[in-house]
């Protein structure tokens, strides 16, 4: 077994009673080879390259009902399942997801796994070099109140946006293929749009455009899309599968970042005693499958997820132990120009800053918006607290947005 590749998995087990060390031995049986005691010897040295193995079970011992826990580590021989990611989930929490309360912790993959996935293909570096900023956070600013707007109309929000000095925009997740902006049109009106930005605030930006519609035709809309002039892709990777993410970042004819967004990620991972932990459903299984940029539901703001949750999220989208190119945090919901130092204390100089309402929201409209959100990373970045750079002749912006939604230092 020394020298077979696997993969270990890490679970969280909750049960007043349970003996915990055969609940272990059950599930490492049960989701590999089904049953052992029973077999012959003659089949068991035949099934043994197949049989998972307790590695280790760590209890947790409590007075409080509902709290006794165990942490069990199984490794599960890759001789069992395919090089891809639905094989591996299935096999290590598939059936066992509806065994109780247990949570799928952690994976951790054989180098002959993870071989199989050249991660993204971009990462922070390629995203950087794209957009020529290389020692900054960046900034990123999201459609909002999409849904029924004209071309016109959505062209002029893109273009407000644009003046602020962002970096990437994205679509809203919920804008779908519709008459009012079908894909190219949508494309080609927003570049268009982006390309005269620039000659006012000589920035480049990337352009996140929303890849929908039914699986079979994600690629042929992706490269569509590149065709009439997108630059980045934003995709809703848990209704779909960290497969097609696959699919679609190994292909060589898709050569534009690709963000991924955590829509249903809130069915999968909050929950104690259920689901995946969010550092490995938004953070490690996000770069395997080739996401360039991951959004996650930032500590500050609207959509909570606990700052050591958030920062463990990073850790795994930047660690150097998986042999795959980072991807970009993208701490997202609730953020405004006051947070920024809290944003930069906690995730440092490679984080995009995503904001919404934070931008749009600006008493002096969107483009003051981004310009209130650059001015204060440049600030933080500097060390000059938000207060006195507002105060500065010309930073009007970023004062205004410190008078409506305040600032953390």
């Amino acid at each position: 077994m020394s020298n077979q590749a696997v993969c270990i998995a890490t679970y969280r087990s909750y049960d007043d009673k349970a003996d915990f060390h055969k609940k272990a031995q059950g599930i490492a049986v049960g989701l590999t080879v089904g049953s052992w005691t029973d077999l012959p010897e003659a089949r068991k040295a035949e099934m043994e390259k197949h049989l998972g193995r307790v590695i280790s079970v760590d209890v947790h011992e409590s007075s409080v009902p509902g709290e006794r826990y165990a942490d069990l580590r199984i490794a599960y021989p890759d001789v069992n399942f395919s090089r891809d990611l639905p094989a591996l989930l299935v096999t290590v929490f598939g059936k066992l997801s509806m065994d109780g309360r247990i949570k799928l912790l952690d994976l951790d993959f054989s180098s002959e796994f993870v071989s199989a996935f050249p991660g993204p293909k971009f990462g922070i570096d390629g995203v950087r070099k794209l957009l020529g900023a290389y020692e900054r956070p960046l900034l990123m600013s999201i459609f909002k109140s999409v849904i029924g707007h004209d071309l016109p109309n959505l062209r002029e929000q893109f273009y407000q946006q644009a003046l602020g000095g962002v970096d990437l925009i994205k679509d809203d997740e919920i804008l779908f293929e519709n008459p009012l902006t079908p894909l190219e049109k949508r494309v080609e009106a927003c570049m268009e749009a982006a390309r005269q930005a620039e000659e006012v605030t000589g920035q480049k930006l990337l352009y996140a455009v929303n890849l929908t519609g039914p699986t079979s035709k994600l690629a042929s809309q992706a490269k569509r899309a590149i065709g009439a002039g997108a630059n980045a892709l934003l995709f809703n990777v848990l209704a779909y599968g960290y497969d097609v993410l696959h699919e679609l970042s190994s292909d060589p004819e898709i050569t534009v970042p690709i963000a991924a967004h955590p829509a249903m990620a809130g069915a999968l991972y909050p929950s104690t005693h259920y689901g995946i932990a969010a550092p490995l459903l938004l953070g490690k299984l996000m770069r395997l499958a080739g996401a360039d940029l991951v959004l996650f539901p930032s500590p500050y703001g609207s959509v909570v997820m606990p700052r050591e949750e958030n920062l463990a999220v990073q850790a795994a989208l930047i660690d150097p132990a998986l042999p795959v190119a980072p991807s970009f945090p993208v701490p997202s919901a609730g953020i405004h120009p006051g947070l920024v130092p809290l944003i930069l204390r906690d995730f440092g100089t490679d984080v995009v800053v995503n904001a919404g309402g934070g931008i749009h929201g600006h008493p002096m409209g969107t483009a003051a918006g981004g310009q209130a959100f650059r001015i204060a990373i440049e600030a933080a970045r500097a060390g000059v607290s938000l207060p006195d750079a507002a105060a500065k002749p010309g930073n009007e912006a970023l004062q205004a947005a410190i008078d409506s939604w305040g600032y953390k230092q």
